[in-house]
């Protein structure tokens, strides 16, 4: 009997080891969500969830839920903050509840083109203050890049300023935004991106405005053709990761997230003008979306201007805007 003891004993003992050793060798799981699909923050997922496995050595392995899996872009935000996943990627507009200063990117006229908008949000100074903003409320920012200049995604055509007046469209959940479209004459509608084709199909809005990539990707021409390419702005992507989860890594892991983060940033600036994402010219020959000429630019940034420099300093941004005024 005795001897069946120190059997048994010493069976559970080796089991226990067993069990902390399989343990041992399980790696971390990073759960990383974005409320599109088959677009340049999709795509910036997979990519850095590669880069991860290489840095890590299949330490830290990246779980990507594409397309609203792990919920809308608000409820993302709150479980990303308690750790309940471990990040997201998107507009950092969705971020403006954190901190109104998230909404800046979208102003109207910031940004004279595209190289300047990149050659801005890699500029280490900016960048560092930019990606530190969301730090007291449990949010690290891991990196920033271009999704797209702003266009109208529309179910009818607008072919001047004053065809928008009284249209109902969908914009960002971010008070800068819902101004802007205001001075433009049409009524602004907040909407996660999941509800956006249905209620395009349905006639609940007129229109979306968005940027090429997503209106691409989610196939909004199904219900909206007519594409208006007014160049008033852009809208950016950013890499929002739990600082929760983030602080408990070791200094290694840590520097592996950084590094991969860097990296897929770098390839996340070579998508935004990608043919792989941007396919206008194939859904235009397609008969899939109409181009309307839009000859009234000049007008509308006059009027949507004007909103960057009143929200700025309402928002306490100056000093973001500071970072901003880069050659």
């Amino acid at each position: 009997m005795k001897l069946l003891k120190a059997a048994a004993v010493s069976l559970i003992g080796f089991a226990g080891l067993g069990s902390v050793t399989s343990y041992a060798q399980t790696p971390i799981v990073m759960k990383l969500g974005t409320a599109t699909i088959n677009d340049a923050q999709h795509e910036w997922m997979k990519v850095f969830a590669k880069i991860v496995d290489q840095n890590s050595k299949g330490r830290i392995k990246v779980e990507i839920y594409p397309a609203s899996q792990l919920g809308q872009s608000p409820r993302m935000i709150e479980q990303t903050q308690l750790n309940a996943i471990q990040g997201l990627v998107g507009p950092p507009e969705f971020l403006s509840g954190v901190d109104p200063r998230f909404q800046i990117l979208s102003s109207p006229g910031l940004f004279k083109d595209l190289p300047h908008a990149n050659r801005v949000l890699q500029d280490p100074t900016f960048n560092k203050a930019f990606l530190a903003l969301g730090a007291k409320k449990g949010l690290k920012g891991l990196g920033l890049f271009i999704s797209g200049p702003f266009v109208f995604v529309m179910r009818k055509p607008v072919e001047k300023l004053s065809d928008f007046d009284g249209r109902k469209v969908r914009v960002l959940a971010a008070p800068l935004q819902l101004e802007q479209v205001r001075t433009m004459h049409m009524t602004p509608v907040p909407m996660p991106l999941g509800d956006v084709m249905p209620a395009l199909q349905q006639g609940t809005i007129d229109g979306v405005m968005s940027c090429t990539p997503v209106f691409a990707a989610l196939k909004f021409y199904d219900a909206a053709k007519y594409l208006v390419e007014t160049d008033h702005g852009l809208i950016a992507a950013e890499t929002i990761i739990s600082k929760i989860w983030f602080d408990r890594l070791p200094k290694d892991l840590q520097d592996a997230i950084m590094k991969a983060g860097k990296e897929a940033g770098d390839y996340g600036r070579q998508l935004e003008s990608s043919e792989e994402v941007v396919k206008l010219d194939t859904l235009e020959k397609a008969g899939k979306l109409k181009r309307v000429p839009f000859e009234e630019r000049d007008a509308m940034k006059k009027l949507a201007d004007p909103v960057m420099a009143t929200y700025a300093k309402e928002i306490g941004a100056e000093g973001i805007f500071e970072k901003i005024n880069i050659a």
